[in-house]
């Protein structure tokens, strides 16, 4: 048993120290119906955004993870060598033609020959094989010729070539040119000068030139093998490479390896040493083993151009498929290491790979193990197969059944009883036993007959049983070992469901993945509670569908949401790394996902086709993050326009430069516009998901999608600019590109519409206000007549009211008048009689003196007579008349007496007698005079008042 350890122990060391790595890398081929060009593929290169290029006998071919465009020169030759420099120009050679192509400011590229700036006697060129970036020179060869020019494109010199040259290389920095004749030159200051043991490489064809640093080389020959070159001579390199071979491109890759491209024979990867690492061809992964060019990009990637079609290996990633390709047909299940070998479980079969010094041989299948195999475990140094025929051994590369019952899932050496074995089957446990080194049947467990995919023992030997749909079973054998004792645990037992629990032993103890996160049993409450320690590293609705853990405590798992591994530190803590993963995804079996453990730090993934080797290296590969690209943008409409064809301005793009930009615009009835985009990452055309966000229409990014196109109808008119950016499978997100752009209004809403609409509004405006001025002068017009009429009705009305109470107020007042006039003309007769009563009186009483004898008689009469006199000189009936007449004339006495002042009392009495159109003899009798003494004071009233002769002064009287 010792000696079988030590064999194993010396095999792994062997399988470690090889140079080989198991398995293909991940690769796609593109033919030329896919690319669109012609069969051959001369050169390849690469943008700093992540642009393929490739020099195709079509054209120039050109990919940006998506889709593949082509550019024809303007004689449409094939072109020979492409080149692109730090600010994106790319260089272009062919049959007859040489220049570049850079893109215009609608993102079209455009070619720029270089062959009007040779002198006339040098245009008529043949082929241009070789173009060389080297320092601020561009030097393009022909057989016969060398022209150098500057980065300004300005012609520097031509350098003839006699006799013609083979072939052109570049190495550390130097042109190297090789002449069948004379061997093998260095281009240094325009002209080639001899090469140190040049001359051994005369009549061989130099087809690649590496250099190894101190001063030596690598020369690769078409038909004579790989030399060493430096100053102490030249000498054959180890060369595994088979002799009929023939090698037309060498590259050095980043890691330090070297690649070859043959002419029949394929792909080969050596190490610095010459050991072979990687070898493809036909038969195990290439589509076509003719190779005429290599290039390896940004991301460490291994572009390959064939006579007919285009290989991409991603050699930078750290899997490697073992599938048809590599000679393992079949879905994966579960793989093994034992004695120096590989086991691979598949639904086919198992097969082995064997290795040979390190070197893995072919894989072969393992007789007897033809059908489903779901488990290969290694038990006392056994190796078991759990078939669904049955438990077999594996011996001596072949199948041994081990009887019993068909449709094993698993095997588990019995703790504490290392002889016997439990299989888990499709109905129930089985008990196995080792006699010697094969295993043999013994029994069926009773009491427990459920499916057994999935078991593991705890520390007290106790069986942890995981059912699918069902729940969780504790599984404990009875003493004779022939039952088991059955515990079934689910919801009520602490566990959040049911359904898709599995049972793991990671850390030396027991874990239950299930879907709401990772459980624990714990024996004192007979309980499952959650596991704190992967709940730091796991969502709580992360379903684990597989897990294992390696001799170094690295974890490695498959859920639902991803794939990863927990790699443990030195301090016992644990770095989870994931991203890197999801490149495997689409590969990973969906049936019964696995991960077969073949040694530390290097595990076996099961795919739908085969495995996915993985190994965890102390570095992570660099994922370079290329930048999200605006292919194209279209005006779509009955037939699309296209506006923008996705190449961008060479860089650097200044502030200056970017501000001056102009922002294309589009008419309004043409603002429906479709834009497609990409992430140049290779073969990723369904992995990369992308984020858009149409500024000025949008409020942000939207969701993640797969979509590369997103489309926008009847926008309204204003500036946009059009966000996009990606997310790779790892994770790592683009700064986002953008599109600026400007919609006009339509005719109907652009500023001189607008301007139209002013004036029109202005016109309307000053109509509908002329319409409704006349309207409202109409109306005025119309209220002012009314209001007239009625004002006239009003005025005739008050008027005839007026007149009215004129008229009444004038017969009151003339009744008052009439009334003042009988008052007056009652107290004017009253004074009348009254004076002439007492006149009559005072006549009488003068008759009686005259008579009277009586002296007494007479002297008492005259004091009667002049009493009398008295009374009518002092009768204030006069004051009362005044008041009355005033009344009655209109304040004539007060007036009177202003505009005559000089007049008497007695005339101001006689101007009032003749107002009232008195008598003479009336005012006689009023005024106690005669007659005659009232036309003495007419006449002396007449001269006062200045009256002419003619004037009548009742009438003057009657008129004041």
């Amino acid at each position: 048993m010792k000696y079988v350890c030590l064999i194993s122990i010396l095999c792994l060391i062997a399988l470690d120290l090889s140079g080989q790595i198991p398995g293909l890398p991940i690769s796609k081929f593109y033919s030329s119906k896919e690319y669109h060009g012609g069969i051959q593929n001369f050169a390849i290169s690469q943008s700093e955004s992540g642009l393929i290029y490739v020099a195709n006998n079509f054209g120039l071919l050109e990919y940006d993870g998506t889709t593949w465009r082509r550019y024809s020169l303007p004689n449409s030759t094939k072109i020979r060598d492409v080149s692109i420099d730090e600010n994106g120009i790319i260089y272009v050679a062919g049959q007859g033609e040489f220049g570049y192509f850079k893109p215009d400011e609608q993102g079209f590229l455009q070619y720029h020959s270089l062959l009007n700036l040779l002198p006339e006697t040098y245009k008529n060129l043949e082929e241009i094989w070789k173009i060389f970036l080297l320092h601020n020179k561009i030097i393009f060869c022909t057989f016969q010729e060398v022209f150098t020019f500057s980065d300004r494109h300005e012609l520097i010199s031509i350098t003839e070539n006699k006799p013609e040259f083979e072939s052109f290389h570049l190495s550390n920095n130097r042109v190297f040119g090789n002449q069948l004749e004379n061997g093998l030159y260095i281009f240094e200051n325009e002209k080639f000068i001899s090469e140190d043991f040049g001359d051994f490489f005369k009549g061989k064809l130099v087809t690649g030139i590496i250099s190894q640093g101190n001063n030596q080389k690598l020369v690769f020959t078409r038909d004579n093998g790989i030399y060493t070159s430096s100053s102490a001579g030249v000498a054959p390199w180890k060369n595994e490479i088979p002799i009929p071979a023939k090698i037309n491109e060498a590259i050095r890759l980043k890691n330090g390896n070297i690649a070859i491209g043959t002419q029949s024979n394929g792909l080969f990867v050596v190490d610095d040493l010459g050991d072979i690492v990687l070898q493809m061809e036909k038969e195990n992964g290439l589509q076509n083993n003719s190779i005429i060019s290599l290039f390896e990009d940004i991301s460490g990637n291994l572009w390959i151009g064939h006579n007919n079609g285009i290989t991409l290996l991603e050699l930078s990633l750290p899997f490697r498929l073992i599938d048809q390709y590599a000679g393992l047909p079949g879905t994966g299940y579960n793989a093994a290491f034992h004695m120096g070998a590989i086991y691979y479980g598949t639904n086919n079969g198992l097969s082995v790979q064997k290795f040979d010094e390190g070197k893995s041989l072919p894989i072969e299948a393992v007789p007897g193990s033809s059908g489903q195999v779901y488990r290969i475990n290694q038990i006392q140094n056994n190796l078991l197969m759990a078939h669904n025929d049955g438990a077999f051994t594996i011996k001596d590369f072949n199948a041994i059944p081990a009887g019993g019952m068909g449709g094993i899932w698993n095997f588990q050496s019995l703790k504490d009883h290392p002889d016997l074995v439990i299989v888990g089957s499709y109905s129930g446990l089985q008990l196995y036993k080792f006699e010697g080194d094969q295993l043999k049947f013994l029994r069926k467990l009773k009491g427990f007959d459920e499916s057994s995919r999935i078991f593991e023992q705890d520390l007290d030997g106790t069986i942890w049983m995981t059912h699918g749909y069902k729940g969780v079973y504790r599984l404990r054998l009875n003493p004779e070992l022939d039952s088991l004792d059955v515990k079934y645990y689910g919801t009520e037992s602490g566990l959040p469901t049911s359904l898709l629990i599995s049972v793991w032993k990671i850390n030396n103890r027991l874990i239950f993945s299930t879907e709401y996160g990772i459980y624990n049993y714990n024996a004192e409450n007979d309980k499952f509670e959650a596991d704190s320690f992967f709940s730091k590293y796991f969502d709580f609705d992360f379903l684990v569908t597989s897990m294992v853990e390696d001799p170094l405590g690295n974890i490695f798992y498959i859920g639902d949401k991803e794939v990863g591994v927990l790699e443990k530190q030195i301090n016992g803590t644990y770095v989870k790394n994931h991203q890197i993963f999801n490149k495997i995804i689409p590969f990973l079996n969906d049936d019964l996902q696995n991960i077969s453990l073949i040694r530390s730090n290097e595990v076996l993934f099961a795919a739908n086709d085969g495995f996915i080797w993985y190994k965890l290296e102390n570095k992570t590969p660099s994922t370079p993050s290329f930048p999200t690209i605006i292919r194209a943008v279209y005006l779509t409409g009955q037939s699309d326009s296209l506006v923008f064809n996705g190449n961008y301005r060479p860089l650097p793009i200044t502030p200056e430069r970017e501000e001056n930009q102009k922002v294309p615009s589009f008419e309004y009835d043409l603002a429906n516009i479709r834009f497609e985009f990409t992430n140049p990452i290779p073969n990723n055309e369904n992995s990369t998901q992308f984020q858009f966000w149409l500024e000025g229409f949008e409020e942000g990014f939207g969701e993640w999608t797969f979509k590369r196109d997103k489309a926008y109808t009847n926008l309204r008119e204003g500036k946009y600019t059009f966000h996009i950016r990606s997310k790779n499978i790892y994770g790592q997100t683009s700064d986002a590109n953008t599109f600026s752009f400007e919609v006009y209004p339509p005719w109907y809403r652009s500023a001189l519409a607008y301007f139209v609409y002013f004036l029109l509004v202005l016109a309307a405006a000053y109509f509908i206000y002329t319409m409704i001025e006349k309207r409202y002068h109409k109306k005025t017009i119309r209220i002012t007549d009314s209001q007239r009429k009625a004002l006239i009705q009003k005025e005739t009305a008050l008027k005839n009211s007026q007149e009215e109470i004129e008229k009444l107020r004038n017969e009151k007042l003339e009744s008052e008048i009439q009334a003042k006039d009988k008052e007056l003309a009652s107290a004017t007769m009253h004074l009348i009689n009254k004076n002439g009563f007492i006149d009559q009186t005072k006549t009488h009483l003068n008759s009686i003196i005259k008579k009277s004898k009586n002296q007494e008689v007479k002297s008492e009469i005259e004091k009667v007579i002049l009493s009398i006199d008295k009374n009518i000189a002092g009768d204030k009936d006069w004051e009362q008349f005044e008041i009355h007449f005033d009344q009655v004339h209109g304040d004539f006495m007060n007036r009177f007496k202003k505009q005559y002042p000089d007049l008497s009392p007695q005339e101001i009495k006689l101007s009032a007698y003749l107002r009232m159109n008195l008598s003479s003899k009336e005012i006689a009798y009023l005024m106690n005079i005669s007659t005659r003494g009232i036309e003495i004071a007419r006449y002396r009233l007449r001269k006062k008042m200045h009256l002419e002769r003619t004037a009548n002064l009742q009438e003057f009287i009657l008129k004041f």
